[in-house]
């Protein structure tokens, strides 16, 4: 796991060496475990991690005034030192508008500004300490740097709504310590902190000026085509280390046997559209985007393109097919990757201790396996469904703005779908509610829902959409929580309406939209650690922040309409001059609920055995023998939310990891070289960090 963090303290002189820093420590000694000095006191910043050196960038005005940017950004050094002064005068934006996914730290004097992302694939957290505020792109090390205990109000929310910024506010599993929210800084001054955005948001009461929608689409290409060209231009530093003989074995047979990447850069590659995308957009841009010549494949320039072939999960044979079609591209080179049983979902449970909990951790190990073959730069397209698609709350927008017409397609879609004449005026009935539903009365519609435990919805894609059409909904996991747990997340909900200054400022849609990118983004990042390979860097692009932005230009009216995803990236790859797609391409992929539920009726004894004696029973948070029955019956084929269960097992996995865990991030003192976690009181007094 690679990470910053950083401090600034009230103090105006920077600490001496042997002198008493904040609870006695020495503010010589007292540094991050593995970490590399950017620059010192008085508000010293580490970098933490194997990070290339190609991902670490300083830039300097003066002694006080600097720029760290930390990740993949295209910006140019000069490009750097003009954003550093724009910034020493208080603008913010333009250092997040460079293609790239990375973080970016500007010191001017005592102010200490850190960015974050729009999307949450790269956050910022903060917690108070030494007089001051201790700032990180993880939340663990923040954790143990304040011997944080566990915050099970959070995780409550975190099963009960997670998709409901209001009830998860700016919390996260460790108490005290804070996520800045996606599109805000972090900024401080000598230590006093304060959480400003940099993004404009869509008023609540003004209509959005109509978009033109080729141009949308077009600047939809033209950032997703420079997001992957700065992928493609980016400096080598990944050794080609052979990993020594093995009988049979070719070099790339090798380094994927022993988990290790192949030089060069590579995609997945299936029927998924988003995938095919980016791997096409890479393969066809100027440059080498795949292995050197004698290494690796042996492909000379070309582009690995892996395909998952899950032989467990029947009726992938057209996807695979598909992907098949697209590798005859002389660019890319195919590689497909047979999963059997022991990549299903839950087959195998064992992993790295993450920075937070996800449910991405029951498949990590499934995603491990397509990764081991993949190269040491991997496209991915993850976060394109979130940026591209309509949430089926923008009904209500379009409502909002008098735009009826538009409807017609995407109900007449549903109502195909289900077969009933009556899905029309169902869906206009609930889209038209919503629309005259305050954001504030929608939030206590669902405090007094999981008060009263009245948590179940319609089921199949017409119930799923009507569902959807509210301001805040439950989770799928909130069924199987306990009733204090869901009256402790009621209250958080409610006490969230009271504040002043209440609501997201945003139509309906828009913040229903934003609300479940930053979940999916957060998966992401959780999917990264739990199945990271060494020496290999994923790269999501619609995740960047000048994707995100360009697509959230798109009109929606274009968003809402039946295979708009596909469309667009259709349209996207004919403007690079890529227009030979199989047929059937876009159509979208029913397999991952398919291989959950074939994962969940395999493993069904293993995962019961895991819920004998819960940690999370123990907090009061569910009820042993309720996730018990619920595994089993969901083995047997019962219409569960399997979504709900994941949340369940992925968040007791992080726990037993987290409170099995020894040592700390930190080191310096006695008192730190050994965090044991002492366990979960009966009075839910949760983590103690300290040795």
């Amino acid at each position: 796991m690679r990470w910053l963090v950083g401090w600034s303290s009230t103090a105006a002189r920077a600490l001496e060496p042997g002198s008493a820093g904040a609870n006695g420590l020495d503010g010589e000694t007292l540094h991050p475990v593995g970490s590399h000095l950017l620059w010192g006191d008085p508000d010293p910043l580490w970098a933490v991690g194997d990070w290339r050196p190609d991902e670490v960038r300083i830039v300097s005005a003066d002694a006080q005034t600097r720029i760290a940017v930390l990740g993949l950004c295209g910006a140019t050094d000069e490009q750097l030192r003009v954003g550093l002064f724009a910034a020493r005068g208080g603008a913010l934006r333009h250092l997040t508008a460079w293609p790239g996914s990375y973080t970016a730290v500007v010191q001017v004097g005592r102010r200490v500004t850190v960015c974050g992302d729009l999307a949450g694939a790269r956050p910022v957290f903060h917690t108070p300490w030494a007089d001051g505020t201790a700032y990180a792109t993880a939340a663990l090390p923040l954790a143990d740097l304040v011997e944080a205990n566990l915050d099970f109000g959070h995780l409550a929310a975190l099963l009960a709504t997670p998709d409901v910024p209001a009830a998860l506010q700016d919390s996260t599993p460790y108490d005290g310590v804070r996520r800045v929210p996606p599109g805000h800084a972090l900024i401080l001054r000598a230590g006093a902190r304060e959480v400003a955005g940099y993004e404009q948001v869509a008023s609540l009461a003004v209509a959005a000026p109509a978009a033109d929608p080729d141009r949308a689409v077009d600047a939809v290409r033209d950032a997703l085509v420079e997001a992957v060209r700065t992928r493609l231009s980016a400096p080598r530093h990944v050794p080609d280390i052979d990993p020594g003989p093995v009988p049979g074995m070719g070099p790339a047979e090798r380094r994927a046997a022993r988990g290790m990447p192949v030089p060069g850069i590579g995609a997945d590659l299936s029927g998924g559209p988003a995938s095919g995308t980016l791997a096409l957009l890479a393969a066809g841009l100027p440059g080498r985007p795949g292995t050197l010549l004698g290494h690796g494949t042996g492909a000379g320039e070309r582009l690995l393109a892996v395909t998952f072939n899950d032989l467990a999960v029947p009726g992938r044979e057209a996807e695979v097919e598909r992907a098949g079609t697209l590798a005859a591209n002389p660019r890319l080179h195919h590689v497909v990757v047979a999963g059997g049983e022991e990549t299903l979902p839950y087959a195998d449970l064992d992993g790295p201790l993450t920075d937070e909990p996800g449910p991405s951790l029951v498949t990590a190990a499934r995603h491990r396996a397509r990764l081991a073959s993949g190269s040491a730069d991997h496209f991915t397209g993850y976060g394109a469904r979130q940026v591209l698609d309509a949430h089926p709350a923008r009904l209500a927008d379009l409502l909002m703005d008098r735009k009826r017409r538009h409807l017609v397609r995407p109900v007449a879609a549903l109502a195909k779908a289900d077969g009933s004449v009556l899905v029309p005026a169902r869906v206009y009935g609930a889209a038209r509610r919503l629309a005259r539903t305050s954001y504030g009365a929608g939030v206590e519609v669902l405090a007094e829902r999981l008060l009263q435990r009245r948590l179940d919805e319609p089921g199949g894609a017409v119930g799923a959409s009507l569902a959807a059409l509210t301001w805040a909904r439950p989770g799928p996991a909130a069924r199987w929580l306990t009733g204090e747990a869901l009256a402790e997340v009621s209250v958080r909900l409610q006490g969230a309406t009271h504040r002043s200054g209440v609501g997201p400022g945003q139509r309906p849609g828009d913040h229903r939209a934003r609300a479940a990118l930053a979940r999916h983004a957060a998966d992401l990042r959780i999917l990264e650690q739990a199945a990271e390979i060494r020496l290999q860097r994923l790269h999501a692009p619609f995740l960047d922040n000048q994707v995100v932005r360009a697509c959230r230009e798109l009109p929606e009216t274009l968003r809402v309409q039946p295979g708009a995803r596909a469309a667009i990236l259709r349209t996207v790859l004919e403007g690079a001059g890529v227009t030979d797609l199989p047929p059937g391409w876009g159509a979208p992929s029913h397999a991952s609920a398919a291989a959950s539920r074939t994962g969940l009726r395999v493993s069904a004894d293993s995962l019961i055995a895991l819920f004998d004696t819960p940690l999370l029973a123990e907090a009061g948070l569910v009820e042993a023998r309720v996730v018990r029955k619920a595994l089993r019956s969901a083995a047997q084929g019962e219409p569960l939310p399997l979504d709900g269960l994941a949340d369940l097992v992925s968040l007791e996995l992080w726990l037993r990891r987290l409170l099995s865990r020894r040592g700390t991030c930190w080191t310096g003192t006695p008192a730190r070289t050994r965090a044991v976690p002492a366990g979960i009181s009966p009075q839910r007094g949760a983590l103690a960090a300290g040795g």
